[in-house]
């Protein structure tokens, strides 16, 4: 089971049109056991990634089910997904939602993306709501054999 953290991190970035410099804070999405390794973590992928002083500037714990990354895609998408559940205690029907982030290039090929990964679930559910999402990346943990 993952336990996603998203990481706000503040740094100086080059503006690509204008060339110019300029103040950016930006959401980053990272796989750890706690806090503290979530900070550890962003230091250590964003060093790699951005030239210069970078801050963290908040932390907090993202309530994700899922996660669906794809190779040819640039963006991820917040995914809302609604699906009916039994309370085996109760013996009543209950209504679950889950956030799940999936990565297009636009909002239908998000969609397209989440239904294929999705594809093999038993239950009936309806996508409620996609909505483009600030994440600029995601890491997720991977052991030294290199599995998740």
């Amino acid at each position: 089971m993952h336990t996603w953290f998203e990481c706000k991190v503040k740094y100086i970035k080059i503006d690509e049109t204008t060339g110019k410099e300029k103040k950016v804070s930006e959401p980053y999405l990272v796989d750890a056991v706690s806090f503290t390794e979530a900070e550890s973590r962003i230091h250590k992928e964003l060093e790699q990634m951005i030239r210069g002083e970078f801050h963290v500037t908040n932390i907090r714990k993202a309530d994700y089910s899922d996660i669906f990354p794809n190779d040819n895609a640039d963006r991820w998408y917040k995914c809302k997904v609604a699906y009916v559940s039994i309370d085996e205690n109760a013996g009543k029907e209950k209504k679950v939602s889950s956030q799940m982030l999936v990565m297009g290039n636009d909002l239908k090929e998000a969609y397209e993306n989440l239904m294929d990964s999705l594809s093999g679930m038993t239950v009936d559910f309806e996508v409620t709501a996609i909505v483009e999402s600030p994440i600029m990346d995601v890491f997720p943990y991977f052991s030294e054999k290199g599995t998740e």
